[in-house]
Order: C-alpha cells, then sequence, then structure tokens
C-alpha cells in the first residue's frame, strides 16, 4: 500500500485562497485603521472654536493672547481647545521665554485647506 501525500499539492487551491483572503483581510484591516485615525481626527476638529483657530494658523504662528483676542475668549478656554488640537497632532508649540506660540503641523495645514474648501 502506498501512503496517500498530503501538504502542498493537495491544497493548492485551498492555499491560494487562503492567502487570498489574508491579503483581503489585511486590506480591510488597514481601512479600519486609516478610518479610527480619521474619526479620531474629525472629532479633534469637530468644535467651531477649533476650527476658527485652524484658520487662524492657516495665516501664520499666533501668541495665546492674539488667539483669545481673535476669538473673544477666555485663556483658560482658548488653552482647552489648543491642548485637544495638540494631543490631535493639528498643532505644534513653540515655547519663548514665559510665551507660547502656536502653529499648524503639515496635517494642521492640509485641515485649514479642506475646511476653506468647503466653506468656499
Amino acid at each position: 500500500m502506498t501512503a496517500m501525500k498530503t501538504g502542498p499539492r493537495s491544497s493548492g487551491a485551498g492555499a491560494r485562497a487562503t492567502a487570498g483572503r489574508t491579503r483581503a483581510q489585511k486590506s480591510a484591516d488597514l481601512r479600519f485603521q486609516q478610518a479610527r485615525r480619521a474619526s479620531t481626527l474629525l472629532k479633534h476638529v469637530s468644535d467651531p472654536t477649533r476650527l476658527q483657530v485652524i484658520l487662524i494658523l492657516s495665516d501664520g504662528e499666533r501668541h495665546v493672547g492674539a488667539l483669545c483676542s481673535q476669538l473673544s475668549q477666555s485663556q483658560p478656554a482658548v488653552s482647552h481647545h489648543l491642548a485637544l488640537l495638540r494631543h490631535g497632532g493639528i498643532i505644534a508649540p513653540r515655547r519663548q521665554g514665559k510665551n507660547n506660540f502656536y502653529s499648524l503641523t503639515d496635517v494642521g495645514t492640509d485641515l485649514a485647506e479642506v475646511v476653506k474648501n468647503l466653506i468656499a
């Protein structure tokens, strides 16, 4: 009696199907991760004050006091919004002495362009 061989030959089509599912699953996982990152980013900018900050900073770096003045909001309120935007990677701080200046990151610049195109 001869023994039947099992292994790669007997599962050729099955192996290809498994590899296809694996590629499909990897693609689905990547889409899910991208959607999750986009969702988090959109949550960071889902407030009108934060969108105003992004639009103001699209014209250049600003000191916290200038942002407070332009937004007509208190320093603690503006600082709260700035912290959320900073943690989201949308703005970056620069410290000069006791003063904090903020500017847009590359992501922030891209968001500012999207917002400007939406309201144009």
